[in-house]
């Protein structure tokens, strides 16, 4: 089974909310407006469902609105707020809101600011390292505020709110409070009346009702404007035709807080949550805590693993069908740090590796044990992976070429089981920690660390990384600049040999370097000599653009058009290129080694290109400048029930798993019994395996996979720029897959 973990982002809709909501729909489906039986039966269902709730939050005065959710009970509480400051016409200054505020808090106040014409100071109350607002800063600037805004529990970090303290803060203050009780519902009691909270919107979704119903609280004498007008619902407070399976799903959830069995006591809750971040601390031992628990709804967790992203670590919770998330549901897809967790202090890496665990009040034993069990099994597959700097991994030793990328930079460790040795080929100082982490866990003996050039974007971590892990040169040879030993003329690691060519041209010292595997060439490292679809720039200070031309005609003679190339620099996740490729896509490059172009022709129109090159999109400064039109092989994506006919029509379909390692340990996928073979080949490790597809073109399709069918497009995309027609991906990936067709995926308990 699935454990779902990411309860504060949306939540299954409670068995007895489904049968409310299906009883409206089918029996008192009537329009609550209409004054026939029918109408009256619906009537009835939406003043008993708005009694329940003034029960359960405490709000026995004042207006509880039926909306469409959070979203709009927040844009309806902040019109109204603004459009009485502007009618009061008092010298307000400010508009105040928490700096972990959910954004859709921030960006309505800056809206309906601008479009009101107030141009007030929207300002962030600061909030400490433990999350919570800072009393002192608001009681100094509360006076001059129109409206406050706060939250009741924060939704990424869990964090609770001293609501009491900001009453008191307010005190005196002409301001308006707003606070959101979306994940504040059912887990802690709010006392809305009690607290003088002027505007409190709820979201139905976030406790087990639907999407797309939720409430507004509106203090008996704070000022209201409608957001929506013209149907005279809600007693012309919300125009629009009432939600009404929406508002009896919402009501079944209601009563079930009321009825004391449903869900779990605090208490209860409190010990699922310590057993939860006992597991956590057992799988990853150097596992830190974002929030003090202690102040955290007992729902929620939200932690980082220092050295893991988390990007690893929700992959690798995904594959074990443990579903977590990187923060808040509507900013997960982004790669940045989270605001709520830089607000409250936290080193940005920190920040940017945080993930965020959490349940709903209605989970039981089996279910927690389960999920412990799962999160263990986790950290053993990272152990194994040799990924956990705090304990050694037990792993098989690791044997190919590995490809690390750091914002477009690539680093490549190639490693030999039977000899236990590596060399680690153009380092980036983001990996050495990573880099001998793993050398340490592997106990593999590094030989060498090589630069194919000087680097213009960043200064080499050779030395860094040979100083981490100690380097055992295996000609005993003084290294030059590059880390290649003086005078040696090749270094063999069991039947790999690496041999370097002079390229200058990108820089003067440029090399590349050549794999050889039992004699016969493999691929070639080329450094930012070719790119896919550009050539490397050459107006660098240690550049030589006049050797450029000449360097190319090398290359093309020591590797011929089909060898794979494998780039220091890939903006586009394309893995790798050959000559043959770049000859049809670049005619800069077609010129020049067909003999039509000369070196200084060729020196001169490279520095045209170079003209005024802007950034990378990661903000770096761009190694290679494209040459020619930009094509890209678009990949071709099967849909599930494409894949399903395939497995059955297509005899030599090959399926590769693209996944990384520490992903596919955690469980079988879930193919027909009778499916083609499986080949695993981690995104990481695709340029090693890229010239075997390409040599046996021939022999069928290959469909690759992951889990959402991002990396596998990408590998997808990859192999038919190179050539191969029949690559393909999976559409959705296995998140997507019918696990009905298939074997259940299990949760791999026993690695």
């Amino acid at each position: 089974m699935d454990i779902y973990l990411d309860a504060n982002a949306t939540t299954p809709v409670l068995p007895q909310a489904r049968q409310a909501a299906l009883a409206v729909m089918a029996e008192d489906f009537g329009n609550p407006s209409s004054v026939h039986s029918t109408g009256l039966k619906a009537r009835a269902w939406v003043d008993d469902v708005r009694a329940r709730a003034r029960r359960v939050l405490g709000a026995e005065r004042g207006q509880l609105l039926f909306v469409s959710g959070a979203t709009e009970g927040i844009q309806t509480a902040v019109v109204s707020a603004l459009h009485s400051a502007r009618e009061r016409g008092l010298q307000w200054q400010c508009l105040l809101y928490g700096a972990t505020e959910h954004k859709a808090v921030p960006e309505a106040l800056r809206h309906w600011n601008a479009l009101l014409g107030l141009n007030l100071e929207v300002l962030a109350i600061p909030v400490g390292s433990d999350g919570r607002h800072d009393l002192v800063w608001l009681r100094q600037h509360a006076p001059r505020a129109a409206l406050v805004c706060t939250m009741a529990a924060n939704n990424e970090t869990g964090v609770i709110s001293d609501l009491d303290g900001i009453a008191q803060a307010l005190q005196g203050s002409p301001a308006l409070w707003m606070v959101d009780g979306v994940q504040a519902l059912g887990k802690m009691p709010l006392r809305l009346a009690e607290r003088g909270i002027d505007y409190a919107p709820f979201s139905g979704h976030k406790l087990y009702a639907p999407k797309g119903i939720g409430m507004l609280y509106v203090r008996e004498g704070a000022p209201f404007t409608p957001l929506l007008t013209g149907g005279g619902q809600e007693g012309a407070l919300r125009a629009g035709t009432e939600n009404m399976s929406g508002i009896a799903a919402l009501g079944a959830v209601l009563a079930a807080l009321e009825d004391g069995v449903t869900f779990q006591p605090h208490d209860q809750l409190v010990r699922y949550r310590d057993q939860l971040a006992a597991a956590l601390k057992q799988a990853f031992p150097g596992l830190v805590f974002n929030a003090p628990l202690e102040r955290c709804l007992p729902t929620t967790l939200n932690f980082s693993v220092p050295g893991l992203s988390s990007k690893l670590l929700l992959d690798l919770f995904d594959a074990a069908e443990v579903h977590v998330s990187g923060g808040s549901a509507c900013s997960a897809a982004k790669a940045q740090p989270s605001p709520v967790l830089q607000a409250m202090g936290l080193p940005e890496a920190q920040a940017a590796g945080s993930v965020r665990l959490s349940f709903g009040p209605v989970v039981d034993a089996r279910f927690v044990d389960e999920a412990c069990a799962r999160i263990r099994v986790c950290g053993e597959s990272l152990r194994q992976s040799c990924l956990d700097a705090t304990v050694p991994g037990q792993g098989a030793p690791a044997d190919g070429l590995t490809r690390f990328v750091v914002d477009g930079a690539c680093c490549y460790l190639l490693a030999d089981a039977a000899s236990r040795q590596a060399v680690v080929i153009d380092p980036l100082p983001e990996l050495t920690e990573r880099l001998a982490q793993w050398l340490a866990c592997q106990a593999y003996t590094l030989v060498a660390v090589l630069d194919t050039h000087s680097h213009g974007d960043h200064a080499s971590s050779a030395g860094e990384l040979r100083d981490s892990v100690g380097v055992a040169n295996m000609t005993g040879a003084p290294i030059d600049a590059l880390g290649w030993p003086v005078g040696a003329e090749a270094l063999t690691l069991g039947a790999r040999r690496l041999t370097r060519l002079p390229t200058p041209g990108h820089t003067a010292d440029a090399h590349t370097l050549l794999l050889h595997v039992h004699g016969t060439l493999q691929l070639a490292f080329v450094g930012d000599t070719v790119l896919p679809g550009a050539l490397g720039r050459s107006d660098f200070a240690q550049s030589a653009p006049k050797a450029f031309a000449g360097s190319l005609c090398t290359l093309r003679d020591a590797v011929g058009l089909d060898t794979l190339l494998l780039p220091a620099h890939d903006y586009d996740d394309q893995f790798a290129t050959t000559l043959g490729v770049e000859i049809a896509a670049q005619p800069l490059l077609a010129a020049v080694l067909s003999g039509e172009m000369g070196a200084e022709a060729f020196a001169a129109a490279k520095a045209q290109l170079e003209l005024n090159l802007g950034l990378t999109a990661y903000q770096t400064v761009a190694c290679g400048a494209q040459v020619g039109a930009r094509c890209e092989a678009a990949a071709r994506d099967l849909s599930p029930a494409d894949l399903l006919q395939w497995l059955q029509a297509q005899p030599n379909l090959q399926l590769v798993d693209v996944r990384e390692a520490y992903e596919q340990r955690l469980g079988n996928v879930p193919w027909p019994d009778d499916a083609a073979a499986m080949q695993a080949v981690p995104l990481s490790r695709l340029p090693e395996a890229l010239p075997r597809w390409l040599r046996n073109a021939n022999q069928g399709p290959v469909v690759f996979f992951c889990r959402s069918g991002s990396r596998s497009a990408q590998a997808a995309r990859a192999l038919r720029r190179l050539g191969h027609a029949q690559a393909f991906s999976l559409r959705g990936g296995l998140a997507l897959w019918p696990r009905a067709a298939g074997v259940a995926v299990d949760a791999a308990l026993a690695i």
